[in-house]
């Protein structure tokens, strides 16, 4: 995929332990010369954790894309009209995330995100991170492998016998994920052992 002549949307969601790897995937679309713009969720913008403090996570974010971050429903609204984004991935995209996604709950910036790639029928990809994928979230999961342009970064089971309802996308494919998702076509084998 030649990245110089597309502009990504990378959406994260509040998903604070696996925000540390997708950094590097952000910068890969950067180094490949695609025009990364950054959304985050209101929980990533101003929740401090064990994992990192919020202020950190957006400095990192302006400074790997070089572009201002979307970080409200007001600023996210316009990527629908203006269709600026070619492909649009959420990573990490939490089970909150996608249980609001499958059920047209439109109230935090990444999801007004993603319904506006939708609305241009533009692939949307998932990088599933949730602790209950195979628990109340998994309904959500299976009502979105049914949704027209939406995709998904593999993913699998990442710790079975302590969380065996926990579910994580394989963040090293991001990229290729959503370079399948433009052609339109999912990555395979969408479901893979974790750890691979």
């Amino acid at each position: 995929m030649d990245w110089k002549s597309k502009t990504v949307g990378f959406a994260l969601s509040g998903s604070h332990c696996t925000v540390e790897e997708v950094l590097p995937e952000i910068k890969r679309f950067v180094d490949e010369g695609a025009n990364v713009i950054p959304i985050v969720s209101s929980t990533l913008k101003t929740t401090d954790t064990r994992f990192g403090n919020a202020k950190d996570w957006l400095k990192k974010l302006k400074e790997i894309t070089g572009n201002d971050i979307i970080s409200t429903i007001v600023e996210a609204e316009p990527l629908g009209p203006s269709k600026l984004l070619d492909v649009l991935v959420i990573a990490p995209c939490t089970g909150n995330t996608t249980s609001k996604l499958a059920n047209a709950m439109t109230d935090s910036p990444v999801i007004m995100a993603a319904k506006a790639q939708l609305r241009n029928l533009r692939p949307l990809v998932l990088a599933i991170s949730t602790n209950d994928g195979l628990g109340l979230n998994a309904s959500n999961i299976a009502k979105l492998y049914n949704t027209k342009n939406i995709y998904f970064v593999p993913y699998g089971q990442d710790n079975p016998d302590q969380k065996p309802n926990s579910l994580v996308a394989n963040m090293d494919l991001v990229v290729e994920a959503c370079s399948s998702a433009i052609d339109g076509k999912q990555i395979q084998p969408m479901i893979i052992q974790y750890p691979i």
